[in-house]
């Protein structure tokens, strides 16, 4: 997986220019279909990932709690909303709760999450491409398909059927 890490960073550094430009386009000029066509793609990929193979969203990159993730979670872990927070998360600069450190508190050596059925809802929609309205989240798309190795092929998979 390591492997397959590297290649993604060098894979999506060289695309960087071609995708911020892709975006672009879709933004100013969205096709009708695009939130099915996502969700084929979407779906077709993660027939093929299996993300406990990789978890580098989870060892790289922390997601925002709401205060509805906070409530669930530490209710969940037995514990009061304010003393998960202390043992937990931080503030950002964004002013949203995320993660103290990482890789992720909650993510086992067998990328497994503890919090898995809890777990927030920034985590679960990971990496947001069968979102609705996708074309309205390119910033977030183009970060994550440098961390992300399903997200990469959903994006190249959507740039190849949308330009034929």
């Amino acid at each position: 997986m390591e492997e397959v890490l590297q290649e993604l960073s060098t894979k999506a550094k060289e695309k960087k220019t071609v995708h911020k430009k892709f975006f672009k386009k879709l933004k100013q000029k969205p096709p009708k279909k695009l939130d099915y066509l996502m969700q084929e793609l979407h779906e077709e990929e993660f027939e093929r990932t299996d993300c406990l193979q990789c978890a580098n969203c989870c060892k790289t990159t922390g997601p925002l709690f709401t205060n509805s993730d906070i409530e669930r979670i530490a209710k969940h872990l037995r514990m009061k909303p304010q003393k998960f927070i202390e043992t937990y998360l931080k503030v950002d600069e964004d002013d949203d709760h995320v993660l103290q450190q990482l890789p992720c508190s909650f993510l086992g050596a067998d990328n497994y999450c503890s919090i898995y059925k809890v777990r927030p809802k920034a985590c679960k929609e990971f990496p947001h491409t069968n979102r609705k309205k996708f074309y309205q989240i390119s910033e977030l798309t183009l970060k994550n398909v440098t961390i992300c190795p399903a997200a990469f092929n959903i994006v190249e998979a959507m740039q190849e059927r949308l330009e034929r």
